[in-house]
């Protein structure tokens, strides 16, 4: 197949009561087989910035979704943004795109939604799955990140206890902690304070944080070795996020599924290793 890769471009398309944003690299490669990223929480399609390209020379579209309540996507407060409606809206998405036989691949939060679309809602036009450091079973966020006391947070009235130049504080000294290059990462880790730093995106991330429940993750995840596709999943070796105990619980449960785990890399892996982790993708794809 000739690649078609151009450059990655900025796209929206309206879905349901909401527009939704993403990047694409490669869509004249056609909707078959097109690769989808999905991002974590508190990040957005920009951090697959450095992974897009290489993907692109495959000869298969790309695309990089911002989620909703992420990014340059509607920022719609109070709404379903928990994994499931994520999952709800980007299928539709997916179906407005004529996308079939896809990759969807997913970090964190966005392997979550990966797994819900795989598995339920976009299961007959998903072809394969890569799983990155993801949300699964009961683990639905770490204790201490991206925030400091995550159960907290996820009070109801937080928000108003909460005042904006506090929560940009706690995001700027915990963030760094899910990277194996926490003063690399600090450099640039404004991309994901700029869409949280108002009275808005405060509500939004506390939205996305009280919508993180275990148990909209844990019998997806369960259900994973029966979905009968190939997966991959992909782990930094240093996540202290997601520990390393989980990948190898979805290696052992899911037949025939290949784990690459990556070293010195934390659980902000794209940022600490993007090219290894766009190498295991690669060459997933091509087997």
């Amino acid at each position: 197949m000739v690649s078609k890769t151009s450059e990655a471009e900025r796209h929206s398309a309206q879905i349901i009561h909401y527009t939704l944003s993403y990047i694409a690299q490669g869509e004249a490669n056609g909707p078959d087989g097109a690769i989808v990223l999905l991002h974590d929480i508190p990040a957005g399609a920009f951090t697959w910035e450095g992974i897009i390209p290489q993907l692109a020379n495959l000869g298969r579209a790309v695309y990089a979704i911002d989620m909703l309540g992420y990014g340059q996507s509607d920022h719609p407060w109070p709404a379903d943004t928990s994994p499931w409606g994520q999952a709800d809206a980007i299928a539709f998405l997916l179906q407005k795109l004529k996308l079939t036989n896809i990759i969807l691949v997913g970090h964190g939060l966005g392997g979550a939604v990966a797994q819900i679309l795989a598995t339920r809602l976009y299961r007959e036009q998903t072809a394969g799955l890569v799983l990155i450091d993801t949300l699964c079973y009961q683990h639905a966020f770490a204790p201490n990140w991206p925030l400091p006391e995550m159960e907290k947070r996820q009070d109801y009235d937080a928000p108003q206890q909460t005042e904006l130049k506090d929560l940009i504080h706690d995001l700027r000294e915990t963030l760094p902690k899910g990277s194996q290059k926490a003063s690399d990462f600090s450099k640039t880790i404004n991309q994901y304070l700029k869409v949280w730093n108002s009275e808005l995106g405060k509500e939004l991330l506390f939205q996305h944080i009280r919508l993180l429940i275990p148990s909209y993750v844990n019998s997806v995840s369960s259900d994973l070795r029966r979905l009968d596709r190939p997966v991959l999943i992909i782990w930094g070796e240093e996540d202290q996020q997601m520990p390393l105990k989980y990948a190898e619980r979805l290696s052992r449960e899911i037949e025939d599924s290949q784990l690459v785990t990556i070293p010195n890399a934390g659980h902000l892996v794209l940022f600490d290793a993007p090219n290894a982790v766009a190498k295991a993708i690669v060459d997933f794809v091509q087997a």
